[in-house]
């Protein structure tokens, strides 16, 4: 249970004997039914908020579920003439918070309304579906002020959905036996389907209702953000109601009416953000009253087969199949998977020629299911993204996990805004990437284990090139999780244009925000525009991906610095809810070494940002650089542009261990601009005005010590005096804060690196975040992307108070396939193709980038040289046939089967027990098998309420708990005998079967014990 809120009335010193008399009326968990409700049940402190003891003593004359005209009330109530006004004022309180229910005869059949008495009936209803749920719904002017008012009820919705169904769900039968909500399946998903049947379409439903269709608030939603577990959806108008029920929540102020059409694009909406949709399952395969919209994270209905860790509450009839030939392991199935049923795997074989074997998820039919088998970390267990194995070495490579396998498929068949597309829902800026990714994919690419590796990021900068032109740019569409909005009225601020806050932008643009940009410089995109050259990166090409993000609706505000022109306390009175502090590292490193000080000694930072402003300047002279890494390099071949005399670099690494990639390495070299491995400097030589003349280097013998740390020795009788005008040193980079974080709580960690959680990147002052450089130090473009897109999440999920931060998040932990364990078949021989340099350019000294970009041909080569390593799996165990995965593959590889026509099975609440007993004495005969057959008190008392033929049920649960595996056999007979005879069961048996019962759940108790961690001892099934 939620320690967010404490219930008041729990633990009442004088609890209303009318309540409790109340809850144990309406409760079905079998220990308060027989043993009464005390003030510490859910069933007490729950009603004990908002029901008051007139209101009880009504409802203590009903029965649950039965229909009472006004007639009938007065009558049972002795109502006077007189009395009759206020009596009909209790019942529309009562109704209008959710004690009772009421329609209008229900005068629907198979194709719709049909004519009938139209008279409104009250009902008592049960908890869940009903009255725990319909106390958290209103739809007033004022929002939801019971909720506001009675946060109680919150925690009491989800202990109703919890208590009667613990230790129980593993005994439902496949169509859930009448309890709850039943998954149905994403409509589109089954047209095609062979054998389906009305009841498993949305559509047949909302025709079988149209003029009586509705929708109000999630009382999911809305509960779980009282207790501090919210989602960040809006809470509005996800659930619709059909029949009668519309018509009460519309009378009662739960809801308001919708057209057919209006509902429909709500089941859109739904699919879009990647939510279930589930109908209730209480009455029967002729009436529903619900259709809901359901986000795992929050759905107090899917955690009954999530958290019980038991498929059959919730399945469909369905089951999502995999066709290894078309998936690429995109992933998107794997995001969006309520049940976390989809994994990345591969689709390589093994050296051995066999097939990796994947496990498979435990079902209770032929195992003890305790406590131990509960996974009450679903939502995070759920959202884990790959088996242990592996999958696709390039996806599990990128930091941002891009879907390569997936755009070169697209590529390869010619659809490159598709491609594009798949590219930019994990990196909006992929003709950026193209250009200058260090391409970790490309290192770690299985190919390159048989020849080379395949030409990822060249096939990325050709399908990016549609980007660069306004007429073919993709701009994503805004997905928001309302049915009220079109976009999120909160205000976020982002402070630096770099790739990291540009990337939180455009994904919080997405999601439906309109962030602001802050930038202190002229020009937005922070390094990549002020710190990869040109020749490398040219500035149309950031200023292009930019502009998408402005057609999405992100506001950018260059030279506006936050703590000089403005301060975060002044945004925050202008109503800025959270900050994201994207701002890098600015600030560069010179050793503490004699001469540091010369006129001509510069960081790395700095030369290039003036660089960058300034293309048309000169250097006369010689240039020295210090460092070896793709800065250091960046800043030889810029010094080389400007015209300097001689330019060289100086290191400390050999060249093998430069930082530097071996491209950057090559292409410096071929400049003619000379590179000293094993140098570090000593000391700057200055003439008498200070200008720096030369630079004393000694011979560096190892970087690092014997524990791995950064820790030169040097032979400091061997050195070098290097002659130079300007020295330029690439040794490392700093945060340069400024006021910015004046006022602030933000605390400090590793110097002035900021402190924050590792997964949400939030600080000590709750509305501040931060990441890339600034949080990680200097790294590549890619990994800034991926911070950005990681912080979108935690901005959008701070600003809707109530929401966890944590909950459900997507790690995204990805690790690559066994390479020295596969087997490649038939792969073709075409050598990896390349794209050349500009001859036409003077590559040597221009700033213009002469790097050729792949023809189109070449694209189709290329992408035929991949092998395909990943491919999504599905366990079926888990699969609870909801058909949300089959919405986000790009590739028809995922589709729902109807495997299981028994799950379409509904029947009334008030037969769950015969249905359950019926399962439960067919499980007798395969759990006898076992060494601890699944008996217990629960399973008694259940099989003891469906009559005489589950009495002979339970006889058989009996035997099978004492008896030997040598008469298993046997009594697996019997069993099926005794479950065929249950339709023409009666309660007549029952008081024999409880003997048994006792026997056996001690049994079972006993065979548990600390196996199964169950807090139910013995005593309590007594």
């Amino acid at each position: 249970m939620s320690k967010a809120v404490i219930p008041p009335h729990m633990g009442d010193k004088e609890p209303s004997e009318k309540i409790i008399k109340l809850g144990k009326k309406i409760t079905d968990v079998a220990k308060h039914k027989i043993k009464g409700v005390t003030v510490a049940d859910p069933e007490y402190w729950g009603l004990a908020e908002i029901v008051t003891e007139e209101m009880a003593d009504i409802a203590l004359t009903m029965k649950v579920r039965h229909h009472y005209r006004i007639e009938e009330l007065w009558e049972m109530n002795q109502v006077q003439e007189d009395e009759k006004e206020h009596f009909q004022e209790v019942l529309d309180e009562m109704s209008y918070i959710g004690l009772l229910e009421y329609d209008y005869g229900n005068n629907y059949d198979h194709y719709g309304s049909i004519p009938g008495p139209k008279h409104r009936r009250y009902c008592l209803p049960m908890f869940v579906p009903g009255s725990a749920e319909l106390f958290n719904m209103e739809e007033g002017p004022e929002g939801n002020k019971r909720l506001r008012e009675h946060p109680a009820l919150a925690s009491f919705f989800e202990r109703m959905t919890f208590i009667p169904l613990d230790g129980i769900t593993h005994m439902v039968p496949p169509g859930g036996a009448g309890i709850g909500m039943h998954v149905i399946p994403v409509e589109k998903a089954i047209s095609m389907e062979n054998g389906t049947i009305d009841l498993e379409h949305i559509s047949y439903w909302l025709k079988k209702y149209e003029g009586h269709i509705g929708v109000g608030q999630c009382s999911c939603r809305a509960s779980r953000q009282v207790l501090g577990e919210g989602c960040g959806d809006d809470e509005m108008n996800w659930c619709i109601a059909v029949g009668d029920f519309a018509d009460y929540c519309r009378e009662t102020g739960k809801g308001h009416d919708i057209t057919y059409e209006e509902a429909m694009e709500i089941f859109r909406k739904a699919e879009d953000n990647g939510f279930v949709h589930q109908i209730t399952n209480i009455d029967g395969e002729n009436k529903i009253f619900g259709i809901c919209n359901c986000n795992v994270n929050i759905c107090n209905g899917l955690r009954t087969s999530q958290l019980f860790n038991t498929p059959n509450m919730s399945r469909s009839a369905f089951t999502a199949k995999v066709e290894k030939e078309k998936c690429v392991a995109c992933g998107k199935c794997v995001e969006y998977c309520p049940a976390g049923a989809v994994k990345l795997g591969q689709k390589l074989c093994k050296k051995d020629g066999t097939e990796v074997k994947y496990p498979k998820h435990e079902l209770p039919d032929k195992l003890v299911w305790g406590k131990d088998k509960y996974d009450e970390d679903y939502r995070d267990n759920n959202r884990i993204n790959c088996y242990e194995t592996g999958t696709a070495p390039c996806k599990a490579a990128c930091p941002a996990h891009i879907a390569v396998q997936g755009y070169i498929r697209k590529a390869k068949e010619g659809k490159y805004r598709e491609a594009l597309a798949l590219i930019k829902q994990d990196n909006p800026f992929p003709a950026v990437c193209g250009r200058v990714c260090n391409r970790r994919c490309e290192i770690a690419c299985t190919r390159g284990t048989i020849d080379e590796a395949v030409a990822i990021d060249d096939i990325k900068k050709f399908i990016a090139e549609q980007d660069l032109h306004k007429e073919t740019r993709y701009v994503p569409p805004i997905v928001i999780a309302s049915n009220r909005l079109t976009q999120w009225e909160q205000k976020i601020a982002i402070i630096g244009a770099g790739p990291a806050g540009l990337s939180c932008a455009y994904y919080l643009a997405v999601k439906g925000y309109k962030p602001t940009v802050f930038e202190k410089h002229s020009r937005p995109g922070g390094m990549m525009t002020y710190g990869i050259p040109s020749y490398k990166l040219e500035k149309d090409v950031i200023e292009a991906e930019i502009d998408v993000l402005r057609d999405l609706g992100v506001e950018i505000k260059c030279g506006v610095e936050v703590g000089k022109d403005v301060t975060i306390q002044k945004l925050r009175e202008e109503g800025y809810q959270a900050f994201y502090l994207a701002i890098g590292c600015q600030g560069g490193k010179i050793p503490p070494i004699p001469g540091n000080d010369g006129k001509g000694v510069q960081i790395a930072v700095d030369f290039l940002h003036h660089a960058a402003e300034n293309q048309e300047q000169k250097i006369e002279g010689k240039v020295v650089v210090v460092g070896g890494g793709n800065v250091a390099v960046d800043c030889a071949r810029t010094a080389s542009r400007f015209g300097a005399k001689e330019t060289a670099m100086f290191c400390l690494e050999s060249r093998d261990a430069m930082p530097a990639s071996t491209e950057e390495i090559q292409e410096t070299l071929e400049e003619d601009i000379a590179i000293h491995n094993g140098w570090g400097p000593k000391e700057i030589i200055k003439d008498g005005d200070g200008n720096v003349t030369s630079v004393v280097f000694q011979k560096c013998i190892s970087v690092f010590d014997e524990e791995g740390k950064f820790n030169p020795r040097y032979e400091e009788e061997e050195l070098m005096t290097v002659e130079c005008s300007q020295l330029i040193f690439a040794v490392g980079q700093s945060v340069e804060w400024g006021n910015l974080l004046e006022g602030t709580k933000v605390e400090f960690c590793h110097g002035n690196y900021p402190a924050a959680d590792a997964l949400t990147y939030q600080t000590a002052e709750p509305d501040i975040f931060v990441g890339g450089d600034v949080y990680t130090g200097p790294q590549f473009v890619i990994d800034a992307i991926e911070a950005g897109k990681n912080a979108a999440v935690s901005l959008h999920r701070y600003v809707h108070p109530g929401t966890s931060m944590t909950i459900g998040r997507n790690r995204r932990d990805f690790h690559e396939l066994d390479k020295e364990n596969i087997k490649v078949d038939g792969y073709d021989t075409i050598g990896r193709q390349e794209a050349g340099m500009d001859e036409s350019a003077d590559h040597k000294h221009s700033f213009r980038d002469a790097h050729k970009t792949l023809t189109e041909e070449q694209v189709h080569l290329e992408a035929g040289r991949c092998l395909s390593c990943g491919a999504s799996v599905v366990d079926e165990n888990k699969c609870i046939g909801c058909g949300v995965c089959t919405t986000k593959c790009e590739f028809d590889a995922i589709h729902l089967h109807r495997d299981h026509p028994e799950c379409s099975k509904m029947v009334r609440s008030e037969d769950k027990f015969k249905e359950i007993g019926a399962y439960m004495a067919g499980r007798a005969a395969k759990t006898a098998f076992s060494k601890a057959p699944v008996v217990t008190k629960k399973v008694a008392q259940t099989v003891k309420k469906s009559g005489k033929a589950a009495g002979k049920a339970a006889e058989a649960i009996r035997k099978a708990a004492g008896s030997s595996r040598k008469t298993a056999g046997k009594m697996a007979g019997s069993s099926r005998r005794a479950a065929g005879k249950m339709a023409g069961s009666s309660r007549k048996a029952a008081g024999k079967m409880a003997g048994s019962g006792k026997k056996a759940a001690g049994k079972a108790s006993a065979s548990r014990g600390k196996e199964s961690g169950n807090e139910k001892t013995s005593a309590d099934l007594k």
